[in-house]
């Protein structure tokens, strides 16, 4: 991601240094108004006059100053601009002092989630689907956050979003959502749900066909693409983004789950005649390799006919004892 943030190039100080000067600016201010108004009792003014001036402009000079303290704890960072012209972004935790005459704004560094509600989507092959995200992401340029999307009007108090932290990260939250909405949206109608053709093949071939309900990782990382280069014009890097609930839409539903319902059926009756088979040729093979007893063809395929019945139905079998002989 091309960043346009800079470090900050203004003059930075010891913030415990200069919480000692300007406590003994605002003593020595106080001192002066004290000792000036004495001054003036006791004589015409002179002197005193211009005392208690220099006093009261030291102690308005010594309020200004307390301005310029910040404190920046882990994952934190202001941006700092000039009258207007952007001076760099200061991210260094701890206590320090700049000049108060900048203008700070203070934003988040950390990952935050967003749990987005499921969406109602069209997928590839026209089926309406509900499908929602989970996404991690953080700030990762805060010029382009701040003065390339417009937080102050996207803010849910314009007025005062200025430089409250909570109300930029919620603007850029918003923003987030909106893009992760469309993303999801580009992504799900590039693929169908399910591989319709599973109903109609055998569990052992495996289709090349990717599919929302089948992609796993590939899907999610197609849509981190798409997600990255969306929010690439706010500074905001995507950490992870990964599908949570995907279903068909309830208009759907019911049909859709009979349909698995008789994929599942094809596919389980294919298993069980096949294995009914191997389990017929095996007894056939086994009689007449051992010689226990020789069968023509047509009792040959009333023994498979039997056999298959037993094997492949639903309900258990009722034998029915032979009493005569195979030659009768």
């Amino acid at each position: 991601m091309e960043t346009k943030e800079f470090a900050f190039k203004g003059w930075v100080m010891n913030g415990f240094l200069m919480l000692f000067v300007n406590f003994l600016i605002l003593v020595l201010s106080i001192v002066t108004i004290v000792f000036s108004i004495i001054l003036l009792d006791e004589s015409d003014g002179g002197d005193g006059g211009w005392l208690l001036g220099g006093g009261i402009l030291l102690l308005v000079v010594n309020i200004f100053m307390w301005c310029g303290h910040m404190m920046l704890e882990p994952n934190e960072a202001r941006v700092a601009t000039w009258f207007g012209k952007y001076d760099g972004t200061f991210s260094k935790t701890g206590f320090f002092w700049i000049n108060p005459l900048y203008s700070t704004k203070k934003v988040s560094l950390r990952a935050r989630n967003l749990d987005a509600e499921p969406i109602k989507v069209n997928d590839k092959t026209g089926n309406p689907v509900m499908i929602g995200l989970v996404l991690v992401w953080k700030l990762k340029d805060t010029y382009k956050a701040l003065f390339e999307v417009d937080t102050q009007t996207m803010a849910s108090a314009p007025n005062s979003v200025g430089t409250d932290m909570r109300s930029i990260m919620n603007a850029l939250e918003r923003f987030v959502r909106v893009q992760s909405d469309a993303a999801l949206r580009q992504v799900a109608g590039q693929y169908a749900y399910d591989d319709e053709d599973k109903t109609t093949v055998s569990t052992d071939c495996q289709s090349d066909n990717l599919t929302l309900r089948g992609g796993g990782d590939e899907i999610n990382d197609q849509l981190e693409e798409k997600l990255n280069e969306r929010l690439a014009l706010a500074g905001i890097e995507v950490v992870e983004a990964r599908i949570n609930y995907l279903a068909y839409a309830p208009e759907i539903a019911a049909v859709m789950l009979r349909r698995q319902q008789a994929s599942a059926i094809i596919t389980a009756r294919e298993k069980i005649v096949e294995g009914a088979v191997s389990m017929v040729k095996m007894a056939l093979d086994k009689l007449s390799n051992e010689d226990v007893v020789e069968l023509d063809d047509d009792k040959k395929a009333a023994m498979v006919s039997n056999l298959l019945v037993v094997l492949c139905g639903d309900d258990s079998a009722q034998p029915v004892v032979n009493t005569g002989t195979l030659n009768h």
